[in-house]
């Protein structure tokens, strides 16, 4: 791998090995940040699923990673207790069983079940091959470690592209957490920001609080203060405001599912802020790896929507906020009409309107392994 750059000494999410009998998920637990930095070893799949699910790990990426080292993790697991006994095709009955569980945790970041996707096809064809159990552990191991490092490598790279973008002394806004803490690397939303200011340019960031569980100003606003990047934490309903009188010059988001259309699944709120930019004629930048794009569906009329506790809601850091028994509506998603987005940075270069003909361009250029061809 490439040598690394980080924004700050936090993992977001590993493979750890420390003997034959005692492997672990690794991952930081964000729904402590930035307060305390916890870190969590996970030994079982029902604990990598319920990570997912209680926002432990967040950002479609991360979550992806996460959900490949989950399946390679509950088979290393199962092949320790039975050892010999187990069979390739219990091994294969199990790995299913797995992916249903992981894939129930959040339904619309498509990142999930790419990844899951990607490490069944890996254990079929090693099953077909009729491969030694012990092989196939660490055949699933590896590819899940292969996902993670071609995540930390597409960060880079949308980086790069998104950078270009980004002129001296310009003032951005995001919203929600699109950075090292949603991926294996330096981030999607927030990568081409990092790269430019590592290349020395002048910018300052307006950063959306993201409610209603706070990743703006929780994750994001504390990774770029890491970073040093000048920024200025606004409350969501401030965004129009500063768009009008702060001199914002373009808008950068991650993404959860791009449908073939260039819809865009991201944050609740993301939608919002897109119809604000185009009043304003601020560009919107999309910035996600291809595998968020999701070209099963035409438009994003046909992307699920997870709905979240009304805790959420109701409730801030344990205290609550609204009157008890109050009727709450908690999608944690919108979508972004594609007419509403000036382009989307993959890793393989910035992808223009029209989208339908431009994002199946991007995504054959990848094989289904993920890799270039």
């Amino acid at each position: 791998m490439a040598e690394q750059y980080q924004q700050q000494d936090v993992r977001t999410v590993w493979w750890e090995e420390e003997s034959l009998l005692d492997v672990s998920v690794c991952l930081v637990d964000q729904s402590l940040l930035p307060q305390q930095v916890v870190y969590l070893r996970l030994h079982h799949e029902q604990q990598v699923a319920d990570a997912i699910s209680t926002l432990k790990v967040r950002g479609a990426p991360a979550i992806g990673v996460t959900a490949a080292f989950g399946l390679a993790l509950s088979l290393h697991r199962l092949w320790r207790e039975k050892g010999e006994a187990l069979t390739l095709a219990e091994a294969h009955t199990h790995l299913q069983k797995v992916a249903e569980l992981l894939g129930r945790t959040r339904p619309t970041a498509v990142n999930l079940f790419w990844a899951l996707d990607r490490m069944q096809q890996c254990a079929r064809r090693a099953i077909e091959e009729h491969i030694a159990l012990a092989d196939l552990v660490q055949v699933l191991c590896n590819q899940a470690q292969t996902i993670a490092d071609e995540d930390y490598a597409a960060c880079l790279k949308m980086g790069e592209y998104g950078a270009t973008l980004i002129a001296d002394g310009d003032i951005l806004l995001t919203h929600c957490n699109a950075g090292a803490l949603a991926t294996a690397g330096v981030g999607t939303g927030l990568a081409p920001i990092y790269l430019a200011h590592r290349a020395g340019k002048r910018l300052h960031v307006f950063v959306d609080e993201t409610r209603p569980v706070l990743q703006g100003s929780r994750l994001t606003a504390w990774e770029l203060q890491q970073a040093g990047v000048p920024l200025t934490l606004i409350t969501d309903n401030m965004a129009g405001y500063f768009m009008r009188c702060g001199g914002i010059k373009a808008v950068f988001v991650g993404a959860d599912r791009i449908t073939a259309n260039g819809d865009v699944a991201n944050k609740i709120g993301t939608y919002s802020v897109a119809v604000l930019a185009h009043a304003h004629h601020i560009p919107v930048y999309v910035v996600a790896p291809c595998s968020t794009i999701d070209l099963s569906l035409p438009s994003g009329d046909h992307i699920p929507i997870e709905q979240r506790p009304p805790g959420e809601v109701t409730t801030i850091a344990g205290v609550m906020v609204a009157p008890v028994g109050v009727e709450v509506a908690n999608p944690a998603f919108d979508v972004t009409p594609y007419t509403y987005v000036t382009a989307i940075i993959t890793e393989q270069g910035i992808v223009r309107p029209p989208y339908d003909v431009s994002l199946r361009r991007v995504c054959s250029q990848k094989d289904v392994t993920g890799k270039v061809r």
